[in-house]
């Protein structure tokens, strides 16, 4: 007789019993939470399953599918049909079995067919059964599946979840993206995670929050830093308001307000927004969001540098992660040394264009001036704060205005001349021809990003690899890295290692003088407080009065040139500061030693028309064609005959490669700082055909600045003084007493770097 396969009821009942974990055991926890917090990938002791019971029970309703995040409990997945026990698949005899030895075979082939019939009903009713997920089913109310991509708009970039209390949206322009304030595997929320590692401050709330769209700022200043913010109750009104911890919160006009200050909280508590701010998503809603580590996070916030449109499966794609080809301490020939370091420059270059031009700010309101040129003159408030880069004297910038009913739109580049200690930036513009004067509100400035520095390095690197004539033969391969036997060169000494001018020198300097008069590659490191100034003028001094030709001397930085310079024009040397053309208009210590200083005041007869027409210049601000090239002809001219005339040329690295010195030639090149450059910054003043080469620095303090990490991370941070010092070439060391002794002499250098890093 053929079995009839269960009700629909009792396949319902089947499938709902297999899909729930013992009710027993939820009181001793979920076996089905460790994944809540199995976040970081170590080892989890995971708890054990239960038994699976199956409660009697009459006419169960079928299970409905889960269709919403807003479902109350997360369900355990379903067992395949071969797990239930074999009690329960099978009807139970209360009678015993007759004591027999064996079964009869009419009791044998009843159970067999029991059996088969049993087997068919449950087949039959798991096939009845529909595995099919409804529409909308394992995803949020709106369908979204979380972290399968297709990303709502304000979903979470990082994990997915898009309830609108609790995300909230970077509001920098190039940024807007949408962050929650879920913690996930890291340990701040996604959205404070994002704002620290982009360096973005502003944040603006989803319009279905219970706050509205809205953007955090404070009441008082419009200040929108999040970190700055936090919120304070008003005594009688049932309201908070929003203050800047500096300056609102000390402001004495706020103080006799009804507000109590002394209960102002951060609106960013523990790396998370507060929960009445922006809500944390539920457990369930973590629960079903991508799953993120903090790696994947660098990875992708580095990614969205270069392509602000790039998602996480992007970080999948071949060559999106791929890591450049590192430094290495010695090199064959220069053109493997190109081949490292040419890809790493262009990293660097690469990210601090997209980084500058990022950098813009809206809403400037700026006063006009007119310099002492006739030039005008925009000063404006740039905060540090609110820019991720240092603005620094010489820099370009764009002041632009959109347009209205009184001017139509306008844009100048100028040059940044002087920055205040109230943070006032004074930018020159270079036409002064429809400026509107008239206005002082609506502006924008933006950074102009120039390739100048990055052309002059790789400029370099194939000059050093092409012309043989750039280094000397031993130099080249001391750069490199090669065995090379150690040469003296023979000279005169003085009898005297001092300088006029400068104060004495003690027992290390003098030393260290010596020492570098007689070799073709010298490092000198000199810390902080042993006079190392003083000595490089000096050495210097001995250079120029050896009669080999003029002395380059550079440094990274334009502070660090100005005080050398300074230092050897005291020595009574004729010395000539050369600056880049951007920086002609900024305040220097060293004012009467620079090249368009000396230019324009150059006393000399014949050089009366050009003096005529840079006159002309100031006060029409502009020449005709043939006079502007006669101008230009006379000043290449003077400019070339006063370079030439003197004894030492000082300027920063990358001015070393300014197209003004393009036809020097120098034996003897000083590089102060020189720790603080890369490889290829301070190769651009050594292929001017140097034949002795001396490096100051220190390698314990800090070495150069690489905005771009993964460019850092294959050792352009490493320094040519460093590399040098590693392949076994001793730095002096100067001592800032004068009981000073040569300890190192007998050490490895990795001993030395140690010891002395230990003592800086």
């Amino acid at each position: 007789m053929a079995t009839q396969p269960p009700s629909s009821a009792a396949a319902a009942d089947l499938y709902e019993t297999a899909s729930q974990p013992d009710p027993s055991a939820s009181a001793a926890g979920d076996a089905y939470t460790f994944l809540e917090f199995n976040t970081q990938g170590d080892d989890f002791e995971y708890p054990d399953f239960p038994e699976l019971s199956q409660p009697a029970r009459s006419a169960p309703p079928p299970p409905a599918p889960v269709t919403s995040s807003a479902s109350s409990s997360w369900p355990a997945p379903p067992l395949p049909p071969d797990a239930l026990p074999d009690a329960d698949l099978a009807p139970q005899d209360s009678t015993p079995p007759a004591s027999s030895s064996s079964p009869s075979p009419r009791s044998s082939a009843s159970k067999a067919r029991a059996g088969a019939a049993v087997a068919d009903g449950l087949a039959a009713g798991v096939s009845a059964l529909s595995f099919e997920e409804p529409p909308g089913a394992g995803t949020g109310d709106d369908g979204y599946d979380y972290g399968k991509g297709d990303f709502v708009e304000h979903a979470c970039r990082y994990c997915g979840i898009h309830n609108p209390a609790c995300v909230a949206r970077c509001n920098v322009p190039s940024c807007r993206k949408w962050f929650c304030n879920s913690r996930g595997n890291t340990s701040g929320s996604h959205i404070v995670n994002h704002l620290v590692r982009a360096k973005h401050k502003e944040v603006c709330l989803h319009k279905d929050s219970p706050l509205g769209e809205t953007i955090l700022e404070c009441y008082n200043c419009g200040c929108r830093n999040v970190f700055l913010l936090g919120f304070i109750s008003a005594k009688a009104e049932n309201v908070v308001v929003l203050l800047c911890r500096e300056p609102c919160l000390n402001v004495n006009a706020l103080k006799d307000m009804n507000w109590d200050l002394s209960q102002w909280t951060p609106l960013i508590d523990d790396r998370c927004f507060l929960s009445w701010l922006v809500k944390v998503p539920s457990e369930q809603e973590q629960l079903r969001a991508r799953q993120i580590s903090a790696q994947q996070i660098n990875k992708v916030e580095e990614l969205w540098k270069t392509n602000p449109d790039a998602s996480l499966e992007d970080l999948e794609k071949p060559g999106v992660d791929d890591e450049p080809q590192p430094v290495v301490l010695k090199y064959e020939d220069a053109y493997q040394y190109q081949n490292v370091f040419a890809p790493l420059i262009k990293l660097e270059a690469d990210y601090d264009k997209m980084m500058k031009e990022s950098q813009s700010k809206d809403s400037v309101t700026v006063r006009w001036d007119i310099g002492l040129n006739k030039k005008r003159v925009a000063y404006f408030v740039f905060p540090k704060e609110d820019n991720e880069l240092r603005l620094v004297p010489g820099d370009e910038l764009r002041l632009r205005y959109s347009g209205g009913t009184s001017h139509p739109a306008w844009q100048s580049v100028g040059h940044v001349i002087k920055l205040t200690a109230q943070e006032e930036v004074a930018l020159e513009l270079r036409a002064s021809q429809g400026v509107p004067v008239e206005l002082n509100h609506g502006f924008s400035v933006d950074f102009v990003w120039k390739s100048t520095s990055f052309d002059r390095m790789q400029g370099a690197m194939k000059t050093f690899a092409v012309d043989e004539t750039s280094v000397s033969g031993y130099i080249y391969h001391h750069l490199l890295g090669h065995e090379v036997e150690h040469q003296i060169i023979r000279n005169t000494l003085p009898r005297r290692f001092g300088a006029p001018g400068l104060p004495e020198l003690n027992a290390s300097q003098v030393l260290a003088v010596k020492s570098v008069l007689q070799k073709p590659v010298s490092l000198i490191q000199g810390p902080p407080g042993t006079g190392k100034t003083v000595t490089s003028a000096a050495i210097v001094y001995h250079m120029a009065k050896q009669g080999q030709g003029q002395v380059l001397v550079c440094a990274p930085s334009n502070v660090a040139v100005d005080q050398l310079a300074e230092k050897i024009s005291s020595t009574g040397l004729k010395v000539v500061r050369l600056c880049a053309k951007s920086r002609e208009a900024v305040s220097s210590p060293v004012e009467h030693l620079t090249l368009h200083y000396q230019v324009r005041h150059l006393d000399n007869s014949e050089k009366s028309e050009m003096h005529k027409l840079q006159q002309l210049k100031d006060e029409q601000g502009e020449l005709s064609s043939s006079d502007e090239k006669k101008y230009k002809a006379l000043k290449r001219a003077t400019e070339r005959e006063i370079l030439q005339s003197a004894d030492v040329i000082c300027c920063t690295c990358v001015g070393a490669g300014d197209p003004r010195l393009s036809n020097f030639r120098f034996r003897q090149v000083l590089i102060d700082e020189s720790t603080q450059a890369t490889e290829p910054e301070c190769l651009i003043p050594l292929v001017l055909g140097v034949k002795q080469v001396v490096l100051v620095g220190d390698h314990c303090q800090l070495g150069p600045v690489i905005m771009c990490k993964k460019a850092a991370r294959a050792g352009l941070a490493q320094s040519l003084f460093e590399r040098l010092v590693i392949l076994g070439v001793k730095p002096f060391r100067l001592q800032s007493n004068i009981e000073c002794t040569l300890v190192f002499q007998n050490f490895h250098p990795t001993v030395f770097m140690k010891a002395h890093c230990k003592m800086g």
